[in-house]
């Protein structure tokens, strides 16, 4: 299992801005750990969706360790 960190922006003219970034402890890979992020940061939002307050959801290159 991995720890990875998933970053969510929204783009406004093409230019994406970090709106937030989970941390995921644990995930068998990494799309596992992009689902549960969009999960976590929904309800740390008050939204159902993830994309209400995001465009983009992607993992951070240089923050995936295995553990």
């Amino acid at each position: 299992m991995s720890q990875y960190r998933v970053l969510f922006a929204k783009q406004i003219l093409g230019v994406p801005f970090t709106v937030g970034a989970v941390e995921i402890g644990r995930a068998r890979d990494p799309d596992r750990a992009v689902r549960a992020a969009a999960l976590r940061f929904a309800r740390q939002h008050g939204v159902e969706d993830w994309r209400e307050r995001a465009d983009v959801a992607e993992l951070d290159a240089g923050a995936t360790r295995a553990a």
